[in-house]
């Protein structure tokens, strides 16, 4: 199990061996595009980066591109500018496959961006999240309040809103890859 934290450790992420496996090796990846930093001595790996595969619709046409994920550093290793080197390192093997755009999130405003957006999580139960250390109670917020602040309304706001049915799936399919 590989376990790291959110940039501000809001978030920790507690990782199998068999879902990293899974998300590293999508259809198309390539071996050289999972990219880590080891100590010499004793083999530990200390940081990593890793980039898949991704076909994404740019005014309705299929670009290939990459997905960056998995930036991980060690809390010792931070202050030492590894990230930089691993996101310059993840560019250049990307690049040498002829591949020039990427997509990615951040915690953090970056310079320059192509493209924004902003997205929002809704936690639908806080107490699980908690107790399996994936969120953390915020400062003055008790259990209870966290969950009355995230209970959802007995009925949903939107109009025509409801529980997805077997016969919506073609649909919501079509809709969803549209």
């Amino acid at each position: 199990v590989v376990s790291t934290q959110s940039t501000g450790n809001m978030f920790r992420f507690d990782y199998s061996a068999p879902f990293l496996k899974w998300a590293l090796r999508p259809p198309g990846w390539r071996p050289e595009w999972a990219c880590g930093v080891r100590v010499a001595s004793n083999k530990k790996l200390v940081a990593f980066i890793s980039a898949i595969p991704a076909d994404i619709l740019v005014h309705g046409k299929s670009k290939k591109m990459v997905e960056i994920n998995f930036l991980c550093v060690l809390k010792k290793m931070r202050s030492k500018r590894v990230a930089p080197v691993l996101i310059r390192e993840i560019t250049r093997r990307v690049n040498a496959t002829g591949i020039f755009q990427a997509v990615y999130t951040a915690g953090v405003v970056l310079p320059k961006p192509v493209a924004t957006c902003r997205y929002w999580h809704r936690s639908l139960n806080p107490k699980k999240l908690i107790n399996v250390q994936f969120a953390s109670l915020s400062r003055n917020m008790t259990m209870q309040r966290t969950i009355k602040l995230y209970k959802l309304p007995e009925q949903p706001r939107s109009a025509g809103f409801r529980i997805l049915e077997k016969g919506d799936v073609e649909e919501v399919c079509a809709g969803l890859n549209n």
